[in-house]
């Protein structure tokens, strides 16, 4: 999976001359907790978001709570995306892969990530729509199983699976090994008949692999 497959592509921006007023108005109307400032060619200038605003007016004045058009101030009115925003947001590019660009949210604790090509501003992408990528990763779209083995003994299991799967008809979804655990495990998500589940959980009963658990899948709902 890729940024390009889950990021917003259109992406509500203002100028680097647009007020602070404006943009808190923009913020509230449309629900929004952060705005790209572009130029007039779509290239990145910088980020604005809720805190930005907040932090550009004293702590006792609510800046989205302003009509449009008005201020507190003239002083205040005064103040523009260019004067708050942070210049150097981080980017992506639409090909990152999905696991990369949450790694990269994590490490720097970001809320959102701007996705440019050729400097060009082309998405964005949130923690919320990294939360819907890894959702549907494990939604099965139909009844399925996942197992879950341990692998503390290095056992491979993946040739049994696949030989399973191939017998009885079944698909494998997803493969996972995870290392960074407290013990190596593997999960595997498989959907098909139940007939085939239940023969393909039959042979991995057989097979003497440590089998930690099995949950039974059905879709969820959009």
């Amino acid at each position: 999976m890729f940024v390009s497959m889950w990021m917003t592509k259109d992406v509500i921006t203002v100028s680097a001359d647009t007020s602070v007023i404006d943009i808190a108005n923009l913020m509230t109307t449309k629900h929004i907790r952060r705005v790209p400032v572009v130029d007039a060619a779509g290239a990145v200038l910088g980020l604005v978001t809720a805190q930005d605003v907040l932090h550009a007016f004293p702590a006792d004045v609510n800046p989205f709570a302003f009509t449009a058009g008005t201020a507190p101030s003239p002083a205040m009115s005064q103040q523009t995306a260019a004067n708050i925003m942070s210049p150097t947001p981080v980017t992506t590019t639409p090909e990152t892969p999905i696991e990369e660009i949450a790694k990269l949210m994590l490490r720097h604790k970001l809320g959102a990530v701007l996705v440019t090509r050729h400097e060009q501003l082309v998405g964005v992408i949130t923690e919320s729509d990294i939360f819907r990528a890894f959702a549907e990763l494990f939604d099965p779209g139909t009844q399925g199983v996942r197992v879950t083995f341990d692998n503390s003994q290095g056992q491979d299991v993946f040739p049994l699976l696949a030989d399973v799967a191939y017998r009885h008809r079944l698909r494998v979804m997803s493969f996972v090994s995870m290392h960074k655990h407290e013990r190596p495990l593997c999960v595997v998500q498989v959907t098909g008949s139940s007939a085939g589940i239940e023969a393909m959980l039959n042979d991995i009963w057989k097979s003497h692999h440590q089998v930690i658990s099995v949950i039974h899948l059905e879709p969820s709902d959009k």
